[in-house]
């Protein structure tokens, strides 16, 4: 595409760019400062666990954090299974799980895993703005419930959860309140305290870094967040997590997250901007649009739109050209159908089958996202016209 404009990228909530930051950071833990970080006996090892030990710091920091509570994964997905799975494995006595209906398939699986293993699952809804009730939630509480998982941010619609409250009557009911954060790291730091959070993931790949790597954070303060380990091997991360660890994608995750907890609110200020002028023009060009999650509570650099008459997958195809915006959650499924989020949000219905979303990123110029708004408000009409 050398003689035209690449596309614009704005699917920032699907997987991010890394920032050029971050690989430099890496690159000398391919080459010169490759040893295992679990040799520490000798020289290499040694540095490369010092570079873990560095790079844990940084993680810990961006939560709020203890360096111990750190449990450095490969994917935000297999830190929820270990929080999850591992929560259960701990208090085998406690058979009851809370969960909500938005959340992604890497909380709701292994929720079901332990539903079909005997545990009692109890989902809540949402309302139409994909926010759960902290009332609700207080209310779905027995003596035994082991864990509540109810994420930061929904990677579809952008709306923020109320996890202080909701953490807050956990802990008075000795229930463990854990989060799964890959949507929220990076927009700056996150404070598990003050969030009454126990557990949480995070994902490298969300948040400017690398694919392939993540972390736990498991509370050690009281009340303590007592894990099983679901994987066994070389009892690495503490017994939680064995495998040799991935010292340049940890160091990569942990100087994403050290910039985003630097520059994340400035950025967020830029994007949250960028969405209302996208979001306006294309409402005062269109008539039958929606936007949907939270109209306040909500990360910035999200923002889901549902076009009457307009299915989503003709206009991603018809703009394929211009940007890559998504109509699901791409790390969902490989088939576009509608999704468990908006179905929640809205039931079966034309709003939730129309439904796309567009998320700019940190390096997304606003001639972009203007160049994106006229095609996508063009497009739209072509649209239109051929249905008619």
């Amino acid at each position: 595409m050398s003689a035209r404009q690449a596309p614009t990228y704005l699917d920032h909530n699907a997987t991010t760019p890394a920032d050029p930051r971050v690989v430099e950071a890496m690159l000398p833990f391919f080459t010169s400062t490759f040893g295992n970080p679990s040799s520490v006996e000798h020289i290499h090892g040694h540095a490369a666990q010092t570079a873990v030990g560095d790079a844990r710091a940084k993680v810990a920091r961006a939560l709020g954090a203890r360096d111990n509570e750190v449990v450095f994964t490969g994917s935000c997905t297999e830190a929820n299974n270990i929080a999850i799975l591992g929560a259960a494995r701990a208090q085998p006595d406690r058979r009851h799980v809370v969960t909500t209906a938005v959340e992604h398939p890497a909380v709701l699986e292994p929720m079901r895993q332990l539903a079909r293993e005997g545990y009692e699952l109890t989902v809540i809804g949402v309302d139409r703005f994909g926010q759960v009730d902290p009332g609700a939630v207080a209310a779905a509480l027995r003596d035994d419930t082991l864990l509540v998982s109810v994420m930061g941010a929904n990677n579809e619609v952008g709306t923020t959860q109320p996890l202080a409250p909701i953490g807050a009557e956990c802990e008075r009911r000795g229930v463990l309140l854990h989060s799964d954060l890959a949507q929220v790291m990076a927009h700056g730091p996150f404070d598990v305290g003050a969030s009454n959070v126990h557990l949480a993931s995070v994902s490298g790949h969300k948040a400017y870094g690398p694919k392939g790597v993540g972390a736990l954070y498991a509370r050690s303060r009281g009340p303590r967040a007592r894990l099983a380990p679901v994987l066994f091997g070389g009892g690495q991360e503490r017994g939680l997590r064995s495998g040799t660890l991935n010292v340049p994608l940890i160091v990569g995750m942990a100087e994403a997250l050290a910039i985003s907890s630097k520059e994340g609110r400035a950025d967020d200020h830029r994007l949250a901007g960028m969405c209302r002028t996208f979001a306006a023009r294309v409402m005062s060009a269109l008539d039958g649009v929606e936007l949907n999650g939270h109209p306040t509570d909500r990360i910035a650099g999200n923002c889901s739109l549902s076009i009457a008459g307009v299915e989503p997958l003709a206009l991603m195809h018809n703009l394929r050209e211009v940007a890559s915006f998504s109509a699901s959650s791409a790390c969902a499924t490989d088939k576009v159908e509608t999704s468990h989020v908006l179905l929640a949000m809205f039931g079966d219905t034309p709003r939730a089958r129309q439904a796309f979303r567009v998320s700019p990123g940190r390096f997304t110029t606003e001639q972009e996202m203007e160049r994106f708004t006229d095609a996508l408000i063009g497009a739209v009409g072509e649209l239109r016209r051929f249905a008619a």
